[in-house]
C-alpha cells in the first residue's frame, strides 16, 4: 500500500488553484499577513520561454497548427499562451447520453488568465436581482452596492480601460483610455448608429498608460499569446508575483488535488493531492481552505471529498454542489465588406481584441427571451496562419497566381460577430461524479448533462437576426452557417464551448438550497471558501473574470478579518485563529 506523505507544516491557508480567483486569494491573504500555500496542477509558467508574442508562423515546426494540423481552427493552437485544452491525455471528462458539453482545462500557473480575451464587465444591479425582476433563476444573497467597492479595487489594480457610458445594463467603472477605433470598428460603428444599437469603447482589462509597475500596451495584438510585458492582466504576472514578493506564499506545482480531508471535528484539515512528478499522494496541513480550481473542477473536487460526515462530498448537504452549471449562451456569424478591398494596406495597431463592443440595449423592452446579451466583433488584417484561407479556397475555382491573388484581395475584409448571452439555470444541466470512470491518477472524472431551453435558443435566433441587420447596414454579406434546426438551432453553441461555465457551488442564505453563504463561505464547513465562478447564482451576459477576482478579494478579507476575530473557530479542539505578527496561530 502506497504511503502518503504528510507535511509537518500547518499553513494558515490552503489556495487550491492559481487562476483569477486564486491568484487574487493568495495576493489579499499574503499581504495581510497570512501564510498561504497555493496547489496547481500544472507547471510553472516562464514568460520568457513560453510565450509564442511576434513569433512568425514559420518559427514553428508545424506553423502553429500541431502534428498533421490537429490545432487548424482550435482555440489551443502552437500560438496559444500556455494554458490548457479541450482534451488532456490521462485525464477524461464524460458526457451523459444525449449531452453535448466540451470543457477547457487548464493545468500551469495562472490557469485560464494567461490567454482569455481580457473583457471585464462589471455584472449589473438587476444581475443580482434577475428573480425579482422577472419571476426566473434566483436572486443572489449579495447586492450589486456590495460588491461595487471591489469591483473599484480590482479595476483601480489590474487597469480596465473603457468609457463611461452610463449604461443600465454596463455600469462605468474606474477605467483608463481606450484606444481609438481601427477602420473595421469605425465602419461597423456608423451601422449601428443607424440602427440605434449602442457601439462603444469595451472595457478590456489591458494597460493604455503604465500603471502599478507595468508598461502600456505596445499595441502588437497578440495578447492571446501572453504578454512579456505583462502589459495585459493575467494571474501568473500580476497576482502572484507581488504574493510572492511578500515571503508568505509556497507555491506547489504538479500537485493534482484529490481530497480535501475533513477531522473528526468536521472541520477541514487537509489537502490530499497527488505529485505527478513521483506519482505519490501528499497532504498539505491548514487551517482555511480556498478552493478556486475552476467551477467545474471545484465542484468535483468538493464531491469526491466524501467521509462519513459527508457522505455526499463536502460542502454539499443541501445536494447542490455540481448543479446550476451554466454557460454563456454563442452565436456566431460575420460579413464580407467588399468596400475593405480597396483599403490601403496599413497596419491594424491595437490590443490583441476588440477596441469597440455592443453591451445589451433592449432592457426596457419585451423580447421573445429573458435576459439579453452582448455582441462583441472584430476584423481587420490581422497575422495570417494556417486555415486563414480555407473558406476563400472554397469559394474560388482555380489555383496558383489567380487564387493567390484572390485570397489577397479577401484577406481583411471579414468582420465576425459573436453573441455572449445569458443562461437561465435548468434541471436538466449539471456536473456529477462518473461512477464508471477514473484518470490517471485514480480520481474519479466528472460526467456532464446538458440541455438548453426554449429561452436561450429564442435568444440566439435574435443575435442573428442582429448580426445580419448590423452587416447589411454596413454595406456587407451576410455570412452564416447557422440553421433553424439541428444540434446547433441558429448556431447556438455546445455547452462549455464559451468557456464561461460556473454556478456549480452557488451561493445563498438557505443552507439547504445553497453550498456557501455571501461570503463565498461553505455553510457546513466554516474554514473551506470557494472563489471561483463556481459559486455564482447567476451567469449574466457579462463576462464573469471581473467578477470572480471581485469576490475572491472580498472573501479573503473576509477570511482575514474573521480570523482575526477568532470567528473560525474549533470547538472541539477549543482552538482559533489568533493574529500573531505575520501569521494566524491556533
Amino acid at each position: 500500500m502506497a504511503q502518503v506523505v504528510r507535511s509537518p507544516k500547518v499553513y494558515d491557508v490552503c489556495v487550491i488553484g492559481s487562476g483569477a480567483g486564486g491568484g487574487t486569494a493568495a495576493k489579499v491573504l499574503t499581504e495581510g499577513g497570512l501564510n498561504v500555500v497555493m496547489l496547481e496542477a500544472g507547471p510553472p509558467l516562464n514568460p520568457e520561454k513560453d510565450f509564442k508574442e511576434h513569433m512568425w508562423p514559420y518559427q514553428l515546426p508545424h506553423r502553429g497548427v500541431g502534428v498533421g494540423g490537429e490545432h487548424r481552427h482550435e482555440l489551443n493552437d502552437e500560438f496559444i499562451a500556455p494554458n490548457g485544452a479541450w482534451e488532456i491525455e490521462g485525464e477524461p471528462y464524460t458526457s451523459a447520453a444525449g449531452s453535448q458539453f466540451r470543457w477547457f482545462r487548464s493545468r500551469i500557473v495562472g490557469g485560464r488568465t494567461n490567454h482569455w480575451g481580457r473583457i471585464a464587465l462589471r455584472f449589473a444591479p438587476v444581475d443580482f436581482r434577475s428573480r425579482s425582476t422577472d419571476g426566473m433563476g434566483d436572486d443572489w444573497p449579495i447586492t450589486y452596492e456590495e460588491v461595487s467597492p471591489y469591483y473599484d479595487k480590482v479595476e483601480s489594480y489590474i487597469g480596465v480601460f473603457g468609457s463611461k457610458e452610463n449604461i443600465p445594463s454596463a455600469p462605468d467603472g474606474i477605467f483608463l483610455p481606450p484606444p481609438p477605433p481601427r477602420c473595421t470598428e469605425t465602419i461597423i460603428k456608423k451601422a449601428c448608429d443607424k440602427l440605434n444599437i449602442p457601439c462603444v469603447p469595451s472595457r478590456l482589462a489591458i494597460l493604455t498608460k503604465p500603471l502599478n509597475g507595468r508598461a502600456a500596451c505596445h499595441y502588437c495584438a497578440q495578447c492571446g499569446r501572453g504578454c512579456l510585458t505583462a502589459s495585459n492582466f493575467s494571474s501568473s504576472q500580476v497576482m502572484i508575483p507581488p504574493a510572492q514578493a511578500t515571503g508568505r506564499l509556497t507555491l506547489i506545482t504538479g500537485a493534482m488535488a484529490r481530497e480535501i480531508v475533513v477531522g473528526k471535528d468536521g472541520k477541514a484539515e487537509a489537502v490530499a493531492y497527488i505529485d505527478k512528478a513521483t506519482r505519490s499522494e501528499k497532504r498539505v496541513h491548514a487551517r482555511a481552505f480556498m478552493v478556486a480550481a475552476s467551477a467545474c473542477e471545484s465542484a468535483r473536487l468538493l464531491l469526491n471529498s466524501r467521509s462519513p460526515l459527508f457522505p455526499d462530498g463536502l460542502a454539499n448537504s443541501s445536494g447542490t454542489v455540481g448543479r446550476y452549471l451554466t454557460d454563456s449562451v454563442g452565436s456566431s456569424a460575420g460579413g464580407y465588406f467588399p468596400r475593405l478591398e480597396k483599403m490601403p494596406p496599413h497596419n491594424h495597431d491595437g490590443v490583441g481584441g476588440m477596441h469597440l463592443y455592443m453591451p445589451w440595449w433592449r432592457y426596457d423592452r419585451k423580447n421573445d427571451f429573458l435576459r439579453g446579451y452582448h455582441i462583441e466583433f472584430g476584423g481587420g488584417r490581422g497575422m495570417p496562419g494556417v486555415g486563414e484561407f480555407d473558406d476563400t479556397c472554397k469559394e474560388h475555382e482555380g489555383y496558383g497566381a489567380s487564387l493567390k491573388q484572390y485570397c489577397r484581395s479577401r484577406y481583411g475584409t471579414y468582420i465576425g460577430f459573436a453573441g455572449r448571452g445569458e443562461m437561465i439555470p435548468n434541471e436538466h444541466s449539471y456536473c456529477d461524479v462518473d461512477p464508471h470512470t477514473v484518470d490517471q491518477w485514480g480520481i474519479p472524472v466528472l460526467r456532464f448533462h446538458w440541455q438548453w431551453s426554449d429561452n436561450e435558443v429564442n435568444m440566439a435566433k435574435d443575435m442573428q437576426e442582429t448580426f445580419r441587420s448590423i452587416v447589411e447596414t454596413a454595406g456587407g454579406t451576410f455570412i452564416s452557417k447557422a440553421k433553424s434546426d439541428g444540434r446547433h438551432p441558429y448556431g447556438i453553441e455546445d455547452g462549455g464551448v464559451i468557456i464561461h461555465e460556473l454556478g456549480t457551488a452557488r451561493m445563498g442564505n438557505n443552507p439547504k438550497t445553497s453550498a456557501l453563504n455571501k461570503y463565498s463561505q461553505a455553510h457546513d464547513v466554516n474554514n473551506v471558501f470557494v472563489t471561483d465562478a463556481a459559486s455564482f447564482v447567476t451567469n449574466p451576459e457579462q463576462n464573469q473574470t471581473l467578477t470572480i477576482i471581485a469576490l475572491s478579494w472580498r472573501a479573503s478579507e473576509y477570511l482575514i478579518d474573521q480570523a482575526k476575530k477568532g470567528s473560525l473557530k474549533d470547538e472541539n479542539r477549543a482552538t482559533k485563529f489568533i493574529a500573531r505578527g505575520d501569521m494566524l496561530q491556533p
